[in-house]
């Protein structure tokens, strides 16, 4: 339905109105971002300087950009670290990008209430969308569910227009609903709890119809290759392992209710009323009933001017997306209240139409004349839903977080574009002080300062002491962290290595300090001297892997720049300079390339290696396993088979099996289900600490 343009004017006032209030809201905020808002923060920036739009960055090639979302899509960090570049990196200026995604958002909902009812309804929907509390802390907290929202509601409008029956099935809709499809799920991966049944849905009825929709779905599977493809086949290892850590692992972790209770069915409507407003939950759905009585008494749908009516089709589509995207979410098992936002627009729309409904009745019943009813409507809509929505943002306001971070960061030579890269050790993990939110404001403007904790683990101690050159510690409460964190504290306060700077207090009492190494101290064994060791020690196969990773993920902490990657490159290529056949210098080069998320470069290294060492099946086993990570199961059972006929192994036999299964030979199904199991054990038994092992520790 086409509206007129003082309809989109009013759908700009609401948008102009809302940002209005957002930019108020950031104004007086003036808060520090916690954990994941300052994560998602570095993430923007990491993108805008990938692109060569922020100060401290460059265009070094796609794999360096796709190195930038191991396991988030990267869509929503590439517009956001855009709009950073035009408005700004501070907290509240970045926050310019949550209005740009709410803009999507009020005309995704704005397009689909015309297509439901109509221009007045529409209107009620944009203005709830625009006031309900859920929504309106998304524009006010800087995480991804409001790009997520806005890109899944925009999806599920153009996906239900190419879907629909009578006007629907065209190219032009085919490939923008795609797009749509292919950018949300390009915002973030659980984009899919809602579109995976909508998809199906209209995938079928697609294949159901004409050849004309099978090209278009066809088509639009080709639009989502392109688009997902070329970061998932670059991460898609770390992918799958930080999904399992987010839904799996959390879930148990949290305590979420299991599937099969009542508390897990209804773990998301209990929290409409807080997220909506009671007022405006109840009303709109004591109106949704009033139409489902009026609609059956009058056998056709309600009209109530020459323009605006319902259109049947197009909430068959709504309600059934809206149901089985609940059903989906409430299937996976981490819970949390923002997991259901992209749902509360469809939920608002057909709340409106309650409202609506009410406004009909109203009318009828005092004789209003139909122009009236929309004021009427939308008035008493906003009046119900500003008081929660003011509430819920006035709680908030007294939680806001305070520090003196940018204090510790100047202190520590953050911040500053000429400044050198600089690690600082971060012991507590706050609100107001962690690893992600030092790293955020160590690299504003360019600077070059990354924050990193370390203090989980017992064994981080002696790295610390041995390498660490800035340490930030807590007096008083410590956040988020284990007991050990508490022993690595006193290590760095006694051990005489480094000496307290400056103290600054806190709002909440106590205070942090800046520790940093004495100059004086002799210098340890640097990680790019001991880096080739590290690698030589793959050469025994999976029992070498186990220290070559830890020792990396330490040094990753001490190091967050990486900066020993170039050093030990550079050597290593001078050694096969020198000797082609130098073993040492063939297993660096291969682990680096595997750190680096370089499958191609790996497999390489790993090849030359094979020839090298004729008589060691595990150079084989590596090339098998980065080819796989490489998308390449053809050439991994290649590699994997011909080592097994060489080196008869359990690993080699279940590695040729996975990746022949994974490349199209399902007749290896039975084998694989023999030999993957035995793989996996040899490498658990491989992995188990000998009996000297265990004395020593």
């Amino acid at each position: 339905m086409k509206a007129p343009g003082r309809f989109w004017l009013f759908v700009a006032l609401m948008w102009l109105l809302a940002t209005g209030l957002d930019r108020l809201w950031w104004h007086h905020y003036g808060g520090i971002p916690a954990w994941d808002q300052a994560d998602y923060l570095n993430s923007a920036l990491d993108h805008g300087r990938a692109l060569g739009l922020l100060p401290g960055g460059q265009w070094q090639g796609w794999n360096a950009l796709l190195d930038l979302s191991p396991k988030i899509p990267p869509l929503a960090s590439l517009v956001n670290g855009t709009v950073m570049a035009i408005a700004g990196d501070a907290p509240e200026q970045a926050a310019w990008s949550l209005s740009v995604w709410h803009g999507l958002l009020l005309v995704a909902v704005a397009a689909w209430g015309l297509h439901l009812r109509g221009q007045g309804m529409a209107l009620l929907a944009v203005a709830f969308v625009a006031m309900a509390p859920a929504l309106l802390e998304l524009r006010s907290d800087y995480v991804l569910e409001m790009p997520l929202t806005a890109a899944v509601t925009f999806a599920l409008w153009r996906l239900g227009c190419w879907w629909d029956p009578q006007r629907g099935g065209r190219w032009l809709q085919a490939l923008v609903a795609a797009a749509a499809c292919t950018a949300a799920i390009l915002v973030k991966q659980s984009a899919l709890l809602v579109l995976l049944p909508a998809l199906a849905w209209a995938g079928w009825c697609a294949l159901c119809r004409t050849n004309r929709t099978r090209y278009q779905l066809l088509a639009g599977v080709g639009v989502f290759l392109c688009g997902v493809g070329p970061w998932l086949r670059h991460n898609w290892i770390t992918t799958l392992g930080g999904t399992n850590r987010a839904v799996i692992e959390s879930a148990a972790r949290e305590g979420d209710p299991s599937l099969w209770t009542v508390q897990n069915w209804l773990w998301y409507p209990r929290l409409l009323p807080e997220q909506l407003g009671p007022v405006v939950l109840v009303v709109g759905l004591s109106g949704c009933v009033l139409w489902l009585f009026m609609y059956c008494c009058s056998l056709g749908p309600a009209r109530d001017s020459a323009e605006s009516v319902d259109d049947p089709l197009a909430w068959r589509w709504l309600l059934l997306t809206l149901l089985a995207g609940w059903l989906f979410t409430s299937i996976s098992p981490n819970k949390g209240d923002r997991y259901i936002t992209p749902l509360l627009p469809p939920l608002l729309l057909l709340l409106s139409r309650g409202w609506w409904q009410w406004g009909l009745w109203g009318k009828r019943r005092l004789l209003t004349s139909s122009w009236l009813v929309l004021p009427m409507t939308l008035a008493a809509g906003l009046l119900a839903s500003v008081p929660s929505a003011w509430k819920a943002q006035m709680a908030r306001l007294s939680e806001r977080h305070q520090g003196p971070i940018e204090a510790i960061v100047r202190a520590a030579g953050g911040a500053d574009a000429k400044g050198l890269p600089t690690t600082v050790i971060v012991v507590p993990s706050t609100s107001d002080l962690n690893q992600h939110n030092v790293s955020y404001f160590g690299r504003r403007g360019g600077g070059r300062l990354v924050g990193r904790q370390l203090g989980s683990n017992a064994g981080d101690l002696e790295p610390v002491l041995q390498h660490a050159e800035w340490v930030v510690l807590a007096e008083g409460d410590q956040g988020s962290v284990r007991d050990s964190a508490a022993i690595l504290d006193q290590a760095v306060r006694s051990s005489g290595v480094f000496v307290q700077l400056r103290r600054f207090p806190r709002q909440s009492g106590g205070s942090y300090s800046l520790w940093s190494r004495r100059p004086d101290l002799p210098r340890s064994e640097s990680f790019a001297e001991r880096f080739p060791s590290l690698a030589r020690g793959m050469a025994v196969g999976p029992k070498g892997l186990e220290p070559v990773f830890i020792d990396v993920a330490v040094e990753h902490m001490l190091d967050g720049h990486f900066s020993y990657r170039d050093q030990v490159r550079k050597v290593a290529l001078q050694q096969l300079a020198d000797n082609p056949a130098d073993t040492d210098a063939r297993w660096t080069l291969a682990l680096l390339a595997v750190l680096k998320n370089r499958p191609d470069e790996a497999a390489t290294q790993f090849a030359a290696l094979e020839k090298l060492l004729p008589d060691s099946p595990w150079p084989s086993a590596y090339h098998s396993v980065v080819m796989l990570a490489g998308w390449n199961p053809w050439q991994a059972s290649a590699v994997a088979d011909r080592a097994q006929r060489r080196h008869p192994n359990d690993l080699l036999a279940g590695l040729a099996d996975l990746s022949g299964v994974l490349g199209g030979a399902l007749w290896r199904l039975p084998a694989a289900s023999g030999s993957i199991p035995k793989a996996v054990q040899q490498v658990e038994e491989a992995l188990k600490p000998t009996s000297q092992e265990k004395d020593s520790s």
